[in-house]
């Protein structure tokens, strides 16, 4: 399928679907819309619903806290990485865990499970503020399909999951770019959970955990977490079609 891609519109993000020829946006959003880039009524806006579908658009009203657009046309668009799933660590810095978020939501990741690791300095979950983050990369990148996060106390939970685990391992022998043809070819089996290590690495009990999984080097220097998670990303963007 040939897609349309866009470049150089304002995208804003509804969580209610359309109803008959037109879309309504709430909330921030609306508020965005009126009070901040000041749109008129006719003025012509792009909204995604987070399903793969961007509908291009014109205002015919608003309201104090609602902006309903006349639908004009309907782009849709795959999700090329619907069946792999970014298993990431907290981090330390707050900021460099945010900014490996938003990065890989640029490059077309759409599922997150963050997890904590005997290793790992932050603790618990923070899903409201990472599914904010998630939502404006979206909007800023102009994608259409709304990333997917959730929480795991540990790796173990994780390795319950059904489907391929691909563990980040800078000791082993098997490299992601010689992985990536199979990949490619494995593309549409299952699910593909790539696991990337906490700052300072699993424990022994994390990666007996891990026993008998694949293990992949993602280059020959040792990387920080969130600059492995965001190569990974580039590479998985740049190779599988």
């Amino acid at each position: 399928m040939v897609q349309d891609f866009l470049s150089d519109v304002e995208l804003y993000y509804s969580v209610l679907p359309p109803c008959k020829n037109s879309i309504q946006i709430e909330g921030e959003e609306a508020h965005h819309i009126s009070n901040v880039m000041r749109h008129k009524i006719g003025d012509e806006i792009f909204v995604t619903d987070g399903h793969g579908n961007i509908y291009q658009s014109k205002i015919s009203r608003i309201d104090k806290n609602k902006v309903t657009a006349d639908i004009i046309d309907i782009k849709k668009y795959e999700s090329k990485f619907s069946n792999i799933c970014f298993c990431i660590p907290r981090l330390r810095s707050t900021e460099r865990f945010e900014f490996a978020l938003e990065k890989c939501v640029e490059l077309g990741i759409t599922n997150f499970i963050v997890f904590g690791s005997q290793r790992t300095v932050a603790k618990g979950e923070k899903i409201k503020r990472w599914e904010k983050i998630l939502v404006s990369a979206m909007k800023q990148s102009l994608r259409s399909w709304l990333p997917k996060i959730s929480y795991s106390k540990s790796i173990r939970e994780i390795y319950k999951l059904n489907g391929i685990k691909i563990l980040f391992d800078q000791n082993a022998q098997l490299t992601f770019q010689s992985f990536l043809p199979t990949l490619n070819s494995q593309f549409s089996i299952g699910n593909c959970f790539f696991i990337f290590g906490p700052e300072g690495g699993f424990d022994e009990e994390e990666l007996k955990i891990a026993n008998g999984e694949l293990r992949i080097k993602l280059t020959e220097n040792r990387l920080r977490s969130e600059t492995a998670i965001i190569s990974a990303a580039t590479l998985l963007a740049s190779n599988v079609l």
